[in-house]
């Protein structure tokens, strides 16, 4: 079973911080949607994706990638192209809300959960992380944090 985690252990971690850092997403999303209202939803989404792209930067820097170094141009280098891709991943978010809540029309749609509205623009959101979190990733492992063949991330 041992083996099996160390083999898995990055998929396994993403798939853990990537839970949390889609929790912190949608919890500041709600919070923005409560404070800001429904009809500014694409804003709410740009500030839940900053709160969570700063959490998902530390996570995966430590725990999933583990790259090591706190060298100031190491680290301004991986959050720059970390930075660069979650806006790529905020675009398609973005447009995706867009498409969904206007053109698909699940801004008409709502329901309460355990106590919870749950709203069209949250439902959307939910389906849109799917296609996030595969593409982030993706961007993390092969670009971002990406390990040189015969080199440890100093």
């Amino acid at each position: 079973m041992k083996k099996l985690f160390e083999k898995y252990k990055e998929v396994i971690t993403y798939v853990i911080f990537g839970v949390l850092t889609t929790v912190v997403n949608f919890v500041a999303f709600r919070a923005c949607e409560i404070v800001l209202g429904n009809d500014l939803y694409l804003l709410s989404n740009i500030i839940a994706w900053a709160v969570a792209v700063a959490f998902a930067y530390i996570t995966n820097k430590i725990w999933v990638f583990e790259s090591k170094s706190f060298k100031p141009g190491v680290v301004l280098k991986e959050i720059g192209s970390f930075t660069a891709a979650r806006l790529f991943s905020l675009a398609i978010e973005e447009g995706g809300l867009l498409l969904f809540v206007e053109v698909f029309g699940f801004g008409k749609f709502g329901m309460t959960v355990l106590g919870f509205t749950v709203t069209g623009q949250m439902i959307s959101k939910i389906i849109l992380a799917v296609v996030v979190v595969i593409l982030n990733y993706f961007f993390s492992k092969y670009i971002i944090f990406r390990k040189k063949k015969g080199e440890e991330n100093e």
